[in-house]
């Protein structure tokens, strides 16, 4: 066989290997973000994701390592990464399609484990082909540049070392670049771009197999005018906003009546404001009885952790006009949907930074602060322990309230909602909750003192007044049943997708029973109409 003049000096090997590694982390990186949208970023996500494309790369390290062995051409290889790089780059262009299919399929089909199961066959069906494809770059290269035993060990790990620094620039490149600045799709259209690129350079150096360089352009020229909408819900019509910051899929849209922000497609909306400036109907409108616990209720500092789009802070300014208002967000992007299309006020003050690492380092205390970093079930670990929550009472006042918002239907004993509930339990005096009409939220209040409540009158405002008396009276004390979550056991997303999962199965009866009694196109005119 007539040896590629491209790999005389094998510096080309060596960067397909470097470029392979860079492109599997950055499809990895790209799959979590193309999933969470639709099933969230819980570490069971992640878990599934990286379990499969470890399964998808071992199987192909097999396979390669035995095609190199019976056939060491390496046009064979990079004919692969031309594959490989024409369907990663389809998955802009039909990989949402192909999840809401796949959902939609399983919503006949299963009956447990929804989310679990959705999950693992769209991440089985867009990416494990692709994956496999690379894995088998290492053992085949392995082949190509070893020229005798005697210098093995010394090829391997020049091959090992491109592979490793490729995938370190692969983790970061996504995450802090590409993602943030051009979106998850255009992400896999680069990435794509990289390995074809690879490809199409080795057979133009070697002459041959113009017809699949030139194909292979094609196609991606055809995915990337196509697939490079960031657009995951691509069904709705009214968004005013839609984007990606470096944490979330973002989701601004709006009715008659409000103006609603969300950070996935699948779960609903997270935050609300109404356009005429009055109560949501959702748990804010709880949440705001806290102030009207504390021992200052004229003139409260509040601290929001998790401000999302601002509506709590903005309602405490309007209810309690002598308050001051600070919240810490993790997501500077969210802040400023907030200020655009929420009208959060300026004079709130709010900090880019984690909930809990704020409070670590704050040295103020407060009236009323309000927890409100959980989102589906990617509740945050760290700020549903003991130990968090401790840290909230020693920045409390005297008299001061925690209020947090649990946004998880009660499940009963050992749900996740008992388990916060006894955790806070543990670290509070008193603790008491109250239902969300309407609505799968609680709303819980916690203090080291007695919770008393100030009635509010001659407000002006007959529906804040009526609702703020529909909360006290709803109040229900809460009793230590002995369950917790520290920061060493802390199963959060396993409870909380079993909570939701519950929640699907409840809300997949109803269409598996318009299958089974109208068929197919009953059910489809159920969806659509």
């Amino acid at each position: 066989m007539k040896e590629n003049r491209l790999l005389k000096n094998k510096l080309y090997l060596y960067m397909t290997e470097f470029f392979a590694g860079v492109s599997v982390m950055a499809v990895e990186l790209g799959a979590s973000r193309l999933l969470a949208p639709y099933f969230s970023s819980s570490q069971i996500v992640w878990t599934i994701i990286i379990g499969t494309i470890m399964i998808a790369m071992a199987l192909g390290n097999i396979w390669g390592g035995r095609t190199a062995d019976r056939n060491p051409d390496p046009g064979k290889l990079y004919a692969r990464l031309i594959i490989a790089a024409v369907w990663i780059g389809c998955i802009p262009l039909v990989g949402k399609y192909v999840i809401i299919g796949i959902s939609g399929l399983l919503v006949l089909a299963v009956n447990t484990n929804y989310l679990i199961a959705a999950a693992f066959a769209s991440c089985m069906v867009i990416f494990v082909f692709p994956l496999f494809l690379l894995g088998t770059v290492t053992p085949s290269l392995v082949k190509y540049t070893m020229g005798s035993m005697e210098d093995s060990g010394r090829t391997v790990g020049r091959l090992e070392a491109f592979n490793t620094v490729g995938s370190i620039i692969g983790t970061f490149l996504p995450t802090f670049v590409t993602i943030p600045t051009v979106g998850t799709s255009v992400t896999f259209l680069i990435f794509s771009g990289v390995l074809l690129i690879l490809g199409i350079v080795y057979f133009i150096a070697e002459g041959t197999r113009m017809w699949l360089c030139a194909g292979s352009a094609a196609a991606l020229i055809v995915c990337s005018v196509l697939g490079h909408s960031d657009s995951f819900a691509f069904w709705e019509t009214n968004l005013l906003y839609e984007g990606e910051s470096i944490y979330n899929y973002l989701q601004v849209g709006e009715n008659e009546r409000s103006v609603y922000l969300s950070t996935n497609v699948l779960f609903g909306v997270q935050s609300v404001a109404m356009k005429d400036g009055g109560l949501t109907g959702m748990y804010y409108d709880t949440a705001l009885a806290a102030p009207l616990m504390c021992a200052d209720p004229e003139e409260p500092d509040i601290l929001v952790l998790g401000m999302g789009s601002g509506t709590f802070s903005t309602l405490c300014g309007k209810y309690y006009p002598g308050s001051d208002v600070s919240g810490v967000e993790i997501d500077e992007d969210i802040t400023r949907l907030a200020h655009e299309y929420f009208g959060l006020p300026d004079t709130v003050r709010v900090t880019t930074y984690d909930g809990r690492a704020y409070l670590a380092a704050d040295k103020g205390k407060y009236d009323v602060i309000m927890v409100d970093a959980y989102q589906d079930i990617t509740i945050p670990f760290q700020m549903s322990s003991v130990e968090f929550f401790t840290l909230v009472r020693d920045h409390l006042e005297p008299g001061g309230v925690m209020v947090v918002n649990l946004n998880m239907a009660n499940g009963g004993d050992g749900s996740i909602n008992a388990y916060l509930c006894d955790t806070i339990s543990s670290v509070f005096r008193n603790v008491m909750t109250s239902d969300v009409r309407g609505t799968t939220n609680r709303v819980l209040f916690a203090s080291e003192e007695p919770i008393g409540f100030t009635v509010p009158t001659e407000t002006g405002d007959f529906a804040y007044e009526e609702r703020m008396m529909s909360v006290m009276s709803s109040l229900e004390p809460h009793y230590d049943g002995g369950l917790r979550f520290t920061d060493d056991r802390a199963p959060v997303e396993l409870l909380g997708i079993r909570m939701i999962d519950s929640l699907i199965s409840d809300e997949l009866a109803y269409y598996k029973n318009i299958f089974a009694e109208k068929g197919l196109g009953g059910l489809i005119g159920e969806i659509t109409g």
